[in-house]
Formats: C-alpha cells, sequence, structure tokens
C-alpha cells in the first residue's frame, strides 16, 4: 500500500516503524525536520517537511495516488482538515484521523459518515481508558483484548503457585473448568522466550500465558493459572486530564474511586462532573498526601498525567508505600521494559493500544480486528472466513489442515452469537470469525493471504 502519515511524533513513528517493515510505500510529513531525519535515519521510507494540511505539501508527499492517509499530528484540527483536503481534492480512499480532544469525540454525529470525510476516527484517549477499565474488571491480569464486539477475549495473565493449572499439562484444561467451560491457550512465554502450547505443555510459575476464551468464562480460567485475586473496591487514579475524568466516569457506580489533580481549576471541573468519585487537589508524588489518603489501603493505583517521568516516580512510591497493585501510563517505549520488571504492575503504552485500531484498517484480506502485542512484536487478529471451499483457503477445511505459519495459532473462531474453542478437527465455515496469534509480525503477510478469497469469488 501506499500510505501517508501525517505527523511524526510517538504514534506516527510507532506507525511508520510498524508499516515500514511490511512492504508498504510510506512517507511522513511534519513541520519538525530533526524527527524527520530521526525516522529517515532508521527507516526505508520518504519524509516531506511542511504544514500537513497544506494541499502543496500533500501532493509533494504523493497524496495523488496514495491509498490511505493516517493523520496523527498533535493537533486535533490539523488532522481533521487534512481528511478533509484527502477528500475533496484528491480522492484518497481511506482517510484515518486521531481526534483527542472530547471537546469533539463527545459529539458523534460529528464523525458519522453523511458528515465527516473521516473513515476512522481514533481517541487514543478512549482506547486507554477502556484498556484500563477491563485491566480493573479482571484482577490479575495484565492485558485484555476484545474480539468479536466483545463476545470472546483474549487475556494475558501471570502464571502464580497456587494456581490449579501450574505444573499441569494443558491437556487436563478441560477437567479442571466448570461444566460447559472451555478456553485456549494461545501462545506462553517464559523468560521472554515463546513456547508453543500443546496438550503436553506444563504450565510453569511466572510464565506469561496468553488465553482465548468466551467472555463469561474468563474468571474461571484466570482461577486456572494463578490464585483468586482480592475483588478491587478502592481505586485512586492520579491525574485528572481527559484519561483520568473519563476513567473515573466509568468506575464510579461500582468503586470507591478518588482522583488526584494538581490543577484546581481542572479539578473543581471535573468534580462537577463526577457524582461519586471524590476529587483532591495535590501532587500524586507527595509521600504526605499519600499518607493521609492512606494509599496502602488502595486496591489500583493509576497514574495517567504525561509526564512519564513523574509517572515512574509516583508508582513507585504508591507501591513502596502500600498500594496492591500500580497501573502507568508510559509513553516511551525504552521505558516500558525497565519499569515492568520493577515496582509497576502494568505499563500500559498509549502507542500500542492505538497502533492496533490503525492496523485493523492497513491489513490486507478480511482482517476485522488487530491488537498489537509484545512491544509490536506479535499481534492478535480476528479476521473473517469469506467464499466457500472453492474460492477459499480456510472454508470448510479443518485446523489441522491449515497451512499456519510457525508458531501461529488459532484460539477460537466465533460463529453468529457462539465461542467456538478451536481443536485440530474443528472445521471453518462460511463467515465464521477466526482468532488467531501470532508471534512474529512477520508472518502476518502469510496469514494475510490465508484469508484472502480468490476472483472467482462473488
Amino acid at each position: 500500500m501506499k500510505i501517508v502519515i501525517l505527523g511524526a511524533g510517538q504514534v506516527g513513528s510507532t506507525v511508520a516503524h510498524s508499516l515500514s517493515s511490511e512492504d508498504n510505500d510510506i512517507t511522513v510529513i511534519d513541520t519538525n525536520q530533526q524527527q524527520l531525519r530521526q525516522l529517515q535515519d532508521h527507516l526505508d521510507i520518504r519524509v516531506v517537511h511542511g504544514h500537513a494540511s497544506h494541499p502543496k505539501i500533500l501532493v509533494r508527499a504523493g497524496i495523488e495516488d496514495a491509498d490511505l492517509v493516517v493523520a496523527v499530528t498533535n493537533s486535533d484540527e490539523v488532522n481533521m482538515v487534512a481528511c478533509q483536503v484527502a477528500y475533496t481534492l484528491f480522492n484518497t480512499p481511506t482517510r484515518v484521523a486521531r481526534v483527542r480532544s472530547a471537546a469533539y469525540t463527545d459529539y458523534p454525529s460529528l464523525f458519522s459518515r453523511e458528515h465527516s470525510p473521516i473513515d476512522v476516527l481514533i481517541s487514543p484517549e478512549q482506547l486507554i481508558t477502556q484498556h484500563i477499565a477491563r485491566l480493573i474488571q479482571y484482577p490479575g491480569a495484565l492485558q485484555v483484548l476484545d474480539f468479536a464486539e466483545g463476545r470472546a477475549q483474549l487475556v494475558a495473565t501471570q502464571a502464580d503457585a497456587g494456581g490449579l493449572l501450574v505444573g499441569q499439562q494443558l491437556s487436563t484444561l478441560k477437567d479442571h473448568l466448570p461444566a460447559g467451560g472451555d478456553a485456549r491457550v494461545a501462545a506462553i512465554y517464559r523468560q521472554g522466550q515463546l513456547v508453543v502450547p500443546d496438550g503436553n505443555t506444563v504450565i510453569e510459575e511466572n510464565d506469561t500465558v496468553f488465553f482465548l476464551a468466551a467472555r463469561r468464562h474468563i474468571p474461571a480460567m484466570m482461577q486456572e493459572l494463578r490464585p483468586r485475586d482480592r475483588a478491587v473496591r478502592r481505586i485512586v487514579l492520579a491525574g485528572g486530564g481527559h484519561i483520568g475524568s473519563a476513567l473515573a466516569r466509568q468506575l464510579e457506580r461500582d468503586h470507591h474511586v478518588k482522583v488526584i489533580e494538581r490543577d484546581p481549576e481542572r479539578a473543581e471541573a471535573i468534580a462537577e462532573e463526577l457524582e461519586k468519585a471524590i476529587v483532591l487537589i495535590g501532587d500524586c508524588a507527595d509521600e504526605n498526601l499519600m499518607r493521609e489518603e492512606a494509599i496502602e489501603t488502595a486496591d489500583v493505583f493509576c497514574v495517567l498525567t504525561n509526564d512519564d517521568e513523574a509517572n515512574i516516580l509516583a508508582s513507585m512510591l504508591a507501591k513502596r508505600m502500600g498500594a496492591r497493585k500500580v497501573i502507568a501510563i508510559i509513553n516511551r517505549p525504552a521505558y516500558v521494559d525497565l519499569v515492568e520488571s520493577g515496582e509497576i504492575d502494568i505499563a500500559v503504552s498509549p502507542e500500542q493500544i492505538t497502533i492496533g485500531s490503525l492496523l485493523t484498517h492497513i491489513r490486507r484480506g478480511s482482517i476485522v480486528r488487530v491488537h498489537s502485542l509484545r512491544r509490536g512484536a506479535a499481534e492478535a487478529i480476528e479476521a473473517e472466513a469469506l467464499g466457500d471451499r472453492h474460492s477459499s483457503r480456510v472454508v470448510g477445511r479443518a485446523l489441522e489442515d491449515l497451512p499456519l505459519p510457525e508458531g501461529t495459532t488459532i484460539g477460537a473462531i466465533v460463529r453468529g452469537d457462539e465461542v467456538i474453542i478451536a481443536h485440530h478437527d474443528t472445521v471453518i465455515a462460511e463467515n465464521d470469525h477466526v482468532l488467531l496469534f501470532v508471534p512474529d509480525k512477520r508472518q502476518i503477510p502469510a496469514v494475510e493471504a490465508l484469508f484472502q478469497v480468490s476472483a472467482t469469488f462473488v
């Protein structure tokens, strides 16, 4: 594909890194020459210096025959105008825009098909809010990813001593689950190395396990891998920005929520929006404030500011003072692995969450949803099986007969409202949604080709 990326910031750079290795023709536009030089030094891409929404700059970037424009500058207004220009002047087939401000996203009709030149609207704040809310819903989960409109979920968790399946072969899983329950382990990472699971694989303590199951079976499967986690009741959110206020609104109905915000005016504004949550004015790195608020009784402490260093320091302080679980937003990729090996339980990367939404609309074949995993090295994919046995490589065939790339596993199939856990003799039917774990993104083209329909399909 020929792709024009507007913005060479953290998200734009992540998109360029992810797509440039997949035989795409990439051009990046930005007003910051230093960021463009850094990208060009590391990637085989073109760069154009200039204002991303100006038609002449877009022409220099090759917009006239581009397949896709991805507008991810730091300005919502520039992103929206750029999509309008790409649509009106150049008829670019697909236009993606990042819009962050709730002043726009609170009015969905602005982005309806008949009113907007934006085909795909991405709001990182909404994505991150949903991501953290799911982590709180399932204590002990490291990631919770939705497929088939939430009917199935991929969950990552760490196997701990006391889990019923720890020390057991995967073949015994069915015997442990309640009647009617089923799940599939899609991948295991042991000391950072992939273990492709089969029935003889033994789960070991400290393994990171990715499993797929219907939403209703997730809690039972979690018990197989770790002792039952205490329910989350008390939550402290450090940072009252868009994410903090949205998360507080979502959680306050069922939890005791406190928000710490250092700006008095912002604190007053979000206090007026919230019904039950308590808003405190102060610094989340203030040890006296944390002691006064009994941080040691918090089940979850979430740090949600835009400052990575402040988030890391506040998280370390809260953990050392007794907070049971700490979740922090970390923007810089270099920091993520560093902090997760220490006192921070979960580091949330906005770029990796956002890139999955973008990849969904870039992948070839009948790819419905993409989640980026393992810092972008792996992906979880939902693909729709179209065609029939004559025009499709997957329809009418058992899973054991599919030429899957090495290490790639099919965890489940969603057929209508039914979630079918995959086994070697499971046969894929037309219109099934197939859920795959791809441990090496270099295998993605082979997966895309597998789900492409031949020209004979009408």
